[in-house]
Protein backbone atom coordinates (compact mmCIF):
# COMPACT_ATOMS: atom_id res chain seq x y z
CA UNK A 1 0.00 0.00 0.00
CA UNK A 2 2.43 2.36 0.61
CA UNK A 3 4.67 1.36 -2.48
CA UNK A 4 1.24 2.58 -4.40
CA UNK A 5 0.81 5.90 -2.60
CA UNK A 6 4.59 6.49 -2.79
CA UNK A 7 4.48 5.86 -6.74
CA UNK A 8 1.39 7.92 -7.32
CA UNK A 9 2.78 11.08 -5.61
CA UNK A 10 5.65 10.67 -7.78
CA UNK A 11 3.86 10.78 -10.74
CA UNK A 12 1.57 13.94 -9.79
CA UNK A 13 4.85 15.68 -9.25
CA UNK A 14 5.26 14.90 -12.98
CA UNK A 15 1.67 16.24 -13.59
CA UNK A 16 2.15 19.09 -11.88
CA UNK A 17 5.38 20.40 -13.64
CA UNK A 18 4.02 19.42 -16.79
CA UNK A 19 0.69 21.70 -16.05
CA UNK A 20 3.01 24.96 -16.94
CA UNK A 21 1.78 24.09 -20.79
CA UNK A 22 -1.14 24.93 -22.69
CA UNK A 23 -1.35 28.49 -20.69
CA UNK A 24 -3.00 26.84 -17.56
CA UNK A 25 -0.61 28.28 -14.94
CA UNK A 26 -1.41 31.46 -14.92
CA UNK A 27 -5.13 30.59 -13.85
CA UNK A 28 -7.15 28.08 -11.96
CA UNK A 29 -9.30 26.43 -14.97
CA UNK A 30 -11.57 23.14 -14.80
CA UNK A 31 -10.53 22.75 -18.37
CA UNK A 32 -7.26 23.06 -20.63
CA UNK A 33 -8.10 22.76 -24.23
CA UNK A 34 -4.22 23.68 -25.01
CA UNK A 35 -2.57 21.30 -22.36
CA UNK A 36 -4.47 18.36 -23.87
CA UNK A 37 -3.43 18.67 -27.24
CA UNK A 38 0.36 19.51 -25.74
CA UNK A 39 -0.69 16.23 -23.73
CA UNK A 40 -2.65 13.92 -25.82
CA UNK A 41 -0.17 11.47 -26.20
CA UNK A 42 0.42 10.75 -22.41
CA UNK A 43 -3.61 8.89 -22.74
CA UNK A 44 -2.47 6.48 -25.60
CA UNK A 45 -0.59 3.95 -23.42
CA UNK A 46 -3.36 3.86 -20.36
CA UNK A 47 -6.38 3.58 -23.42
CA UNK A 48 -4.56 0.52 -24.94
CA UNK A 49 -3.90 -0.69 -20.82
CA UNK A 50 -7.64 -0.36 -20.45
CA UNK A 51 -8.54 -1.92 -23.61
CA UNK A 52 -6.95 -5.07 -22.69
CA UNK A 53 -7.85 -5.30 -19.21
CA UNK A 54 -11.70 -5.16 -19.67
CA UNK A 55 -11.76 -7.20 -23.02
CA UNK A 56 -9.51 -9.84 -21.19
CA UNK A 57 -11.86 -9.83 -18.06
CA UNK A 58 -15.01 -9.79 -19.78
CA UNK A 59 -13.98 -12.57 -22.28
CA UNK A 60 -12.54 -14.89 -19.48
CA UNK A 61 -16.01 -13.60 -17.38
CA UNK A 62 -18.32 -14.50 -20.14
CA UNK A 63 -16.30 -18.34 -20.52
CA UNK A 64 -16.92 -18.82 -17.15
CA UNK A 65 -20.48 -17.93 -16.25
CA UNK A 66 -21.63 -19.30 -19.73
CA UNK A 67 -20.71 -22.65 -18.94
CA UNK A 68 -21.54 -22.42 -15.15
CA UNK A 69 -25.31 -21.15 -16.40
CA UNK A 70 -25.23 -24.05 -18.93
CA UNK A 71 -24.24 -26.48 -16.23
CA UNK A 72 -26.76 -24.93 -13.63
CA UNK A 73 -29.39 -25.51 -16.77
CA UNK A 74 -28.49 -28.79 -17.27
CA UNK A 75 -28.42 -29.52 -13.35
CA UNK A 76 -30.65 -27.51 -11.56
CA UNK A 77 -29.76 -28.08 -8.29
CA UNK A 78 -26.60 -25.97 -9.11
CA UNK A 79 -28.47 -22.95 -9.57
CA UNK A 80 -28.61 -21.67 -6.33
CA UNK A 81 -25.01 -22.57 -5.29
CA UNK A 82 -23.51 -20.95 -8.51
CA UNK A 83 -25.53 -17.87 -8.25
CA UNK A 84 -24.98 -17.44 -4.49
CA UNK A 85 -21.16 -17.90 -4.92
CA UNK A 86 -20.71 -15.25 -7.98
CA UNK A 87 -23.17 -12.71 -5.32
CA UNK A 88 -20.48 -13.27 -2.78
CA UNK A 89 -17.73 -12.36 -5.18
CA UNK A 90 -19.90 -9.57 -6.28
CA UNK A 91 -20.75 -7.86 -3.18
CA UNK A 92 -16.81 -7.65 -1.88
CA UNK A 93 -15.95 -4.05 -2.04
CA UNK A 94 -13.62 -3.72 -5.47
CA UNK A 95 -10.85 -1.73 -3.72
CA UNK A 96 -10.90 -4.22 -1.03
CA UNK A 97 -10.83 -7.22 -3.54
CA UNK A 98 -7.67 -5.82 -5.25
CA UNK A 99 -5.88 -5.66 -1.91
CA UNK A 100 -6.50 -9.22 -1.10
CA UNK A 101 -5.48 -10.32 -4.10
CA UNK A 102 -1.99 -9.08 -4.23
CA UNK A 103 -0.17 -11.42 -1.76
CA UNK A 104 -1.30 -14.10 -3.84
CA UNK A 105 -1.06 -13.10 -7.47
CA UNK A 106 1.11 -9.81 -6.63
CA UNK A 107 0.95 -6.29 -8.15
CA UNK A 108 0.38 -6.19 -11.83
CA UNK A 109 -2.33 -6.45 -14.61
CA UNK A 110 -2.99 -10.38 -13.98
CA UNK A 111 -4.54 -9.57 -10.21
CA UNK A 112 -6.51 -6.74 -12.07
CA UNK A 113 -7.93 -8.89 -14.50
CA UNK A 114 -8.76 -11.97 -11.66
CA UNK A 115 -10.64 -9.30 -9.89
CA UNK A 116 -12.20 -7.78 -12.87
CA UNK A 117 -13.52 -11.37 -14.46
CA UNK A 118 -14.93 -11.81 -10.91
CA UNK A 119 -16.95 -9.05 -10.88
CA UNK A 120 -18.59 -9.98 -13.97
CA UNK A 121 -19.60 -13.08 -12.99
CA UNK A 122 -22.64 -13.08 -11.29
CA UNK A 123 -24.15 -10.42 -14.38
CA UNK A 124 -23.36 -12.85 -16.96
CA UNK A 125 -24.76 -15.78 -15.29
CA UNK A 126 -28.08 -14.83 -14.33
CA UNK A 127 -28.88 -13.34 -17.57
CA UNK A 128 -27.75 -16.19 -19.61
CA UNK A 129 -29.70 -18.68 -16.57
CA UNK A 130 -32.24 -16.60 -17.06
CA UNK A 131 -32.39 -16.67 -20.84
CA UNK A 132 -32.58 -20.38 -20.96
CA UNK A 133 -34.84 -20.64 -18.82
CA UNK A 134 -36.64 -18.67 -20.11
CA UNK A 135 -37.42 -20.55 -23.44
CA UNK A 136 -40.99 -21.94 -23.85
CA UNK A 137 -40.84 -25.75 -22.95
CA UNK A 138 -43.14 -26.00 -25.84
CA UNK A 139 -40.44 -25.58 -27.61
CA UNK A 140 -38.21 -28.14 -26.35
CA UNK A 141 -40.99 -30.41 -26.66
CA UNK A 142 -41.01 -29.99 -30.54
CA UNK A 143 -37.78 -30.40 -30.46
CA UNK A 144 -37.70 -33.72 -28.96
CA UNK A 145 -40.44 -34.78 -31.15
CA UNK A 146 -37.73 -33.68 -34.36
CA UNK A 147 -35.42 -36.30 -32.63
CA UNK A 148 -32.85 -33.62 -31.55
CA UNK A 149 -30.95 -34.87 -28.46
CA UNK A 150 -29.81 -32.49 -26.05
CA UNK A 151 -27.08 -31.31 -26.85
CA UNK A 152 -28.74 -30.18 -30.29
CA UNK A 153 -31.25 -28.50 -28.59
CA UNK A 154 -28.94 -26.76 -26.44
CA UNK A 155 -26.83 -25.11 -28.82
CA UNK A 156 -29.84 -25.11 -32.39
CA UNK A 157 -32.97 -23.84 -29.85
CA UNK A 158 -32.29 -22.49 -26.52
CA UNK A 159 -28.68 -20.72 -26.51
CA UNK A 160 -30.42 -19.02 -29.98
CA UNK A 161 -33.23 -18.43 -28.03
CA UNK A 162 -31.50 -17.20 -25.20
CA UNK A 163 -29.77 -14.67 -26.89
CA UNK A 164 -31.40 -11.42 -26.27
CA UNK A 165 -30.77 -11.90 -22.32
CA UNK A 166 -27.27 -13.48 -22.82
CA UNK A 167 -26.24 -10.24 -25.11
CA UNK A 168 -27.97 -7.63 -22.88
CA UNK A 169 -26.22 -9.31 -19.55
CA UNK A 170 -23.58 -8.84 -21.49
CA UNK A 171 -23.32 -5.47 -22.13
CA UNK A 172 -23.76 -4.47 -18.39
CA UNK A 173 -20.84 -7.04 -17.53
CA UNK A 174 -18.70 -4.81 -20.29
CA UNK A 175 -20.17 -1.01 -18.95
CA UNK A 176 -19.21 -2.02 -15.57
CA UNK A 177 -16.29 -3.29 -15.99
CA UNK A 178 -15.11 -0.31 -17.76
CA UNK A 179 -15.66 1.84 -14.76
CA UNK A 180 -14.14 -0.47 -12.42
CA UNK A 181 -10.93 -1.22 -14.47
CA UNK A 182 -10.11 2.26 -13.22
CA UNK A 183 -9.40 1.11 -10.28
CA UNK A 184 -6.73 -1.15 -11.34
CA UNK A 185 -4.47 1.36 -10.51
CA UNK A 186 -4.18 0.01 -6.96
CA UNK A 187 -2.85 -3.11 -8.02
CA UNK A 188 -0.32 -1.41 -10.49
CA UNK A 189 -2.45 -2.99 -13.35
CA UNK A 190 -2.34 0.05 -15.37
CA UNK A 191 -4.83 1.58 -17.66
CA UNK A 192 -7.08 5.03 -17.15
CA UNK A 193 -7.02 4.94 -13.43
CA UNK A 194 -3.32 6.51 -13.30
CA UNK A 195 -4.42 9.47 -15.13
CA UNK A 196 -7.27 9.73 -13.34
CA UNK A 197 -5.27 9.62 -10.14
CA UNK A 198 -2.82 11.89 -11.46
CA UNK A 199 -5.12 14.12 -12.60
CA UNK A 200 -6.62 14.37 -8.70
CA UNK A 201 -5.58 18.15 -8.12
CA UNK A 202 -7.93 20.36 -6.78
CA UNK A 203 -7.05 23.53 -8.90
CA UNK A 204 -6.53 21.60 -12.17
CA UNK A 205 -9.36 19.43 -13.26
CA UNK A 206 -8.16 18.80 -16.65
CA UNK A 207 -6.54 15.12 -16.45
CA UNK A 208 -9.32 13.94 -14.44
CA UNK A 209 -12.18 15.03 -17.25
CA UNK A 210 -9.69 13.61 -20.38
CA UNK A 211 -9.28 9.96 -19.03
CA UNK A 212 -12.79 10.06 -17.70
CA UNK A 213 -14.14 10.93 -20.77
CA UNK A 214 -11.92 8.49 -22.29
CA UNK A 215 -13.37 5.68 -20.33
CA UNK A 216 -17.13 6.74 -20.98
CA UNK A 217 -16.66 6.85 -24.49
CA UNK A 218 -15.27 3.72 -24.59
CA UNK A 219 -18.43 2.41 -22.52
CA UNK A 220 -20.89 3.61 -25.13
CA UNK A 221 -18.96 2.58 -27.80
CA UNK A 222 -18.53 -1.35 -26.82
CA UNK A 223 -22.41 -1.31 -25.58
CA UNK A 224 -23.47 0.22 -28.97
CA UNK A 225 -21.12 -2.70 -30.76
CA UNK A 226 -23.06 -5.47 -28.59
CA UNK A 227 -25.80 -3.86 -28.67
CA UNK A 228 -25.77 -4.17 -32.84
CA UNK A 229 -24.30 -7.60 -32.52
CA UNK A 230 -27.17 -8.45 -30.67
CA UNK A 231 -29.68 -7.19 -33.42
CA UNK A 232 -27.60 -9.43 -35.99
CA UNK A 233 -27.21 -12.59 -34.36
CA UNK A 234 -31.27 -12.10 -33.50
CA UNK A 235 -32.99 -11.28 -36.90
CA UNK A 236 -36.36 -12.56 -35.41
CA UNK A 237 -36.43 -9.77 -32.57
CA UNK A 238 -36.56 -7.22 -35.17
CA UNK A 239 -39.55 -8.59 -37.40
CA UNK A 240 -42.91 -6.81 -37.26
CA UNK A 241 -45.38 -8.97 -35.32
Amino acid sequence: MTGIVVATGQVSEDFFRDRSGGGCIEENRLFCPGWVIENADRYLGPTLEHLLLVGSAVIVGFGLAFWLAVLAHRHRWLSSPFLAATGILYTIPSISFFFLLLPLTGRGMLTAIIALTAFSLQIIFRNVATGLRNVPDSVRTAAVGMGLTGRQILWRIEIPLALPEIIAGLRIATVSTVALATLAVFANGGGLGGEIIVGSNITFKTGIIVAGSIAIVMAIAFDGLLLVAGKILSPWKRATP
